[in-house]
């Protein structure tokens, strides 16, 4: 088989190099791939945008690729897979209709009233002045979300009244572009996150390892939200009895209720969903594809290979697959930043010290690198530093022992990813 990966991310450098594992991948091509993904044996860079549909499709079709597995989000909600779907590619990640559960807040959070799935109590807005009063009524802490595509940037917890109104006003004065057309204001949930990945064919749905993201640029969980600075899996809050719930309350419902809106959904389903100290939970948040950095952290621990249970919902067939099988023990996944993110940073630095990294047995993702004559930081999220070990202890000292080998100008990271099972 060969394997068209689209984006260019950590997530599709750890898609990239879980395919490349199995003996029915001859090749794998990622557009436009990374740093990373330029050096993966077996894997080739693709100089193509992620919304460059019909340059993607020439290729797919040219080069015989038998499978597309679309990466970001982006490229769902503009339409990639109607788009691939219509020239006869097989494609893995939902049309431009089910990506909607991603690319709008307001829809996603009118399909879980509908579908009675368990959610923050929520308001959605079109102008400033009805928020910042709806705002002054509920009081902080409280939750501003852009209701469009952010890059994972746009919501704001807010612990003060005055706070809230800022964001208000920076969304509807075009801070985040057109994704703050809308507003979502939400309660605010206490309790630990937790990300559920679930993989369906638009009729069954599978979760994968529940995984824990770490959102916050600050360490002790403060600052900024980010795309996500670390993560581990399995998130051991997520108990076996927690994943049988959010599979019948959460993932199936919703599969249901996006049928019955006549929607075809095949790809993943991620459930973001806050826990509360008694043990229930509320979905935070639908995406449509893997998250990023969970990506990282539940494909090491994958047993069953990727192609066998991406084939099986892009065919839909995933009722007749044996249980998905995972190895034991636990991965742990730190994010390289570059000096500034999330706000403003540059681009351009040198890189050293993966090669040691990895000699310690850990797998270095790329997140934003170039591969110019010499490794370069080309985002904000630059790597991410990957460790499986028997128990948590051993992962999270494998994974802040590779990152203290890698060094560029201004790199930060997070030392106290994991904090919740130490």
């Amino acid at each position: 088989m060969k394997v068209l990966v689209v984006g260019n991310g950590g997530r599709e450098h750890a898609l990239a190099w879980k395919l490349l594992q199995s003996k029915q991948i001859e090749q794998v091509v990622c557009a436009p791939g990374n740093g990373g993904t330029a050096g993966l044996k077996g894997c080739q860079n693709l100089p193509l945008a992620v919304d460059d549909f019909e340059g993607i499709s020439q290729f797919a079709l040219h080069e015989g690729i038998s499978l597309v597995l679309v990466g970001p989000e982006v490229p769902l909600a503009k339409g990639i897979t109607d788009y691939l779907n219509s020239k006869g590619l097989k494609v893995f990640g939902p049309t431009r209709a089910g990506a909607q559960i991603e690319a709008s807040k307001a829809w996603a959070k009118a399909l879980m009233q509908e579908a009675g799935i368990p959610t923050a109590r929520a308001a959605v807005f079109t102008e400033a002045t009805a928020a910042k009063f709806y705002v002054k009524a509920q009081g902080a802490p409280i939750v501003v979300k852009a209701d469009g595509l952010a890059a994972g940037k746009g919501v704001i917890v807010a612990e003060t009244v005055e706070q809230a109104q800022a964001a208000i006003d920076a969304m509807f004065g075009g801070e985040f572009g057109s994704a703050g057309k809308f507003v979502v204001i939400e309660e605010y949930l206490t309790g630990e996150e937790v990300s559920v990945l679930a993989l369906t064919d638009g009729l069954t749905i599978r979760p994968l390892q529940p995984a824990q993201d770490h959102k916050r640029i600050g360490e002790g969980d403060t600052g900024e939200n980010t795309g996500g600075m670390g993560a581990y899996a399995p998130a051991p809050i997520a108990t076996k009895e927690v994943m049988a719930r959010i599979q019948k309350e959460v993932l199936e419902k919703a599969i249901a209720a996006l049928k019955a809106k006549g929607i075809d959904y095949r790809g993943v389903l991620y459930a973001g969903l806050m826990m509360t100290p008694k043990g229930d939970f509320k979905v935070l948040e639908f995406n449509c594809r893997f998250g990023d950095p969970e990506t990282q952290v539940v494909l090491p621990l994958l047993e069953t290979p990727l192609e066998d249970l991406i084939l099986a919902c892009v065919e839909q067939r995933l009722a007749q697959m044996p249980p998905i099988a995972w190895k034991q023990g636990a991965a742990v996944t730190v994010v390289a930043a570059s000096g500034g993110y999330p706000g403003a940073y540059e681009k351009g630095k040198v890189i050293t010290g993966i090669e040691q990294a990895e000699a310690l047995g850990t797998t270095v993702f790329h997140a934003g690198t170039l591969n110019q004559e010499q490794l370069l930081t080309d985002g904000g999220r630059v790597l991410n530093v990957t460790a499986v070990g028997e128990n948590f202890d051993q992962a999270l000292a494998q994974a802040y022992a590779g990152i203290q080998c890698i060094h560029f100008e201004g790199m930060y990271y997070r030392r106290d990813i994991g904090h919740r099972v130490r």
